[in-house]
């Protein structure tokens, strides 16, 4: 569970390390409310995660926990790798990137131009996964968990509590949920002070399957988004910090994704990934349609992402 309070642990130190994102307002008549948009997508690496991925290292390093010489360890071929690989370099530490073999090549190419030392094991993420476990118990690494810690989740809800000082208050927050870490962190920053939608493919619902269930629960995962909202269950952070705070979850298709991250290269000029897409997909779509004068503020969370399929 994480508040307020470690979040703006986190902010004070990660502070100067990150990127400071820019807000700018939507277009006026999009949408009935006054809507914004939080480019967090130009933040280090292409996505927030790299505010978790300082706030865990930098974290570790005060509890005397890091080993400069072993660094961290993390599983993910993804952005949390990317983003866990550039903290440590900028800390000064090595660190250890288990992905599945049959990882996308462009992938291990960039996290290995980190300076990362790139591990391939199994075919799938949870080989990876239980290999990186087993480094970290073997060398004493830090793991670095891709959305499920509460340095990881508070670091992210920087984005939240930066978003506040920017606009001087918002009614609600749209972001993209996948493993919850963002949506957590969001959350509990902005706590009494908005509301928080959580926006999810109706191909990967692990909100909407956990908030019905009681409980996190494994559920399918695939369409287009998957790449970055592909995780099978909320992570338990998420989960108990979206009860306690009353984030609603709300759906969006495929085709909404798509037709959304196309209206914002064609309206904005920015290129953004599925998984950033789907947060606006619920204005787009209709999905969630703001009250009159409500003030919205949609989270594009991240840019890896191929510009020449915009």
């Amino acid at each position: 569970m994480i508040t307020r309070t470690d979040v703006d642990e986190a902010a004070a130190r990660i502070a100067g390390l990150v990127r400071r994102t820019p807000v700018i307002a939507a277009d006026q008549g999009s949408f009935p409310g006054n809507v914004w948009l939080k480019c967090e997508f130009m933040q280090h690496t292409g996505t927030f995660k790299a505010r978790g991925a300082f706030n865990r290292v930098l974290a570790c390093r005060e509890r005397g926990e890091l080993k400069e010489d072993v660094g961290i360890v993390v599983a993910s071929g993804g952005n949390a790798g990317l983003a866990n690989a550039y903290a440590a370099a900028q800390a000064g530490v090595p660190a250890a990137v288990f992905v599945p073999e049959n990882a996308p090549a462009m992938k291990v190419k960039k996290l290995k131009e980190s300076g990362a030392s790139v591990i391939q094991r199994g075919a799938e993420y949870a080989v990876a996964y239980d290999a990186a476990i087993a480094y970290a118990a073997e060398t004493g690494a830090v793991y670095c968990h891709a959305y499920d810690q509460p340095e990881i989740a508070a670091g992210a809800g920087t984005v939240g509590s930066e978003l506040l000082e920017q606009l001087g208050g918002v009614d609600t927050v749209m972001v993209a949920v996948g493993g919850g870490g963002l949506m957590a962190g969001i959350a509990a920053a902005v706590e009494g002070l908005a509301n928080v939608v959580g926006v999810e493919p109706v191909t990967a619902p692990t909100l909407r399957a956990a908030l019905e269930a009681g409980a996190p629960v494994d559920v399918a995962v695939a369409g287009i988004a998957a790449d970055s909202l592909g995780a099978r269950r909320i992570g338990q952070i998420g989960f108990e910090v979206a009860v306690r705070t009353g984030v609603k979850s709300v759906l969006v298709s495929d085709d909404e994704i798509v037709a959304a991250r196309s209206l914002l290269w064609a309206e904005y000029r920015m290129v953004v990934e599925h998984g950033a897409a789907a947060a606006y997909a619920a204005l787009t779509s209709g999905a969630y349609v703001p009250a009159e004068g409500e003030r919205v503020a949609v989270i594009l969370c991240g840019a890896n992402t191929d510009p020449s399929t915009v």
